[in-house]
């Protein structure tokens, strides 16, 4: 089921920094939501480096950017530190973001009860409405950045 046209699921959820993050309380921007399903991947690092150096333009469209997987903050610290990312890397240890956009890759790279994100993309605009939705096929499948932009254009 789209999440497409819905109320956004609402989140806090702790950054890299171990500070709380509100979707709520990016209300009045549009919310790029790159859900991710793991630091320190070749995939994974690609793409979040492709959103940071998209940055100006995003923000230039009113748009604020969140990485979100379900690494510990600790792992995701080192990973935006190592890779530059000058955006908020979120941690869903506890899988509550996954499950409510429907982003739950469970048995991830084969390990039973191990549950990753999905690695997806949602449009979040400034009213708090899901306006672009895209889950990739399997992990090795980058988003496309051009149509993100258009999305918010």
């Amino acid at each position: 089921m789209s999440l497409v046209g819905a109320a956004a699921p609402a989140f806090s959820l702790f950054d890299h920094a171990r500070q709380p993050v509100t979707l709520e309380g990016l209300r009045g921007s549009k919310v790029v939501i790159a859900f991710f399903p793991a630091a320190f991947t070749g995939v994974c690092e690609k793409e979040l480096c492709t959103f940071r150096d998209s940055l100006v333009d995003l923000n230039s469209l009113n748009a604020k950017v969140l990485g979100i997987s379900v690494d510990a903050p600790f792992s995701n610290a080192a990973f935006a530190n190592k890779n530059g990312i000058n955006f908020p890397i979120l941690s869903d240890y506890a899988r509550a973001a996954v499950n409510a956009y429907g982003v739950a890759h469970d048995d991830f790279a084969g390990m039973p009860g191990y549950t990753a994100a999905k690695r997806s993309v949602f449009i979040v605009d400034e009213s708090g409405t899901v306006t672009y939705a895209w889950i990739a096929p399997n992990p090795g499948v980058e988003p496309d950045y051009a149509a993100v932009k258009s999305a918010l254009a």
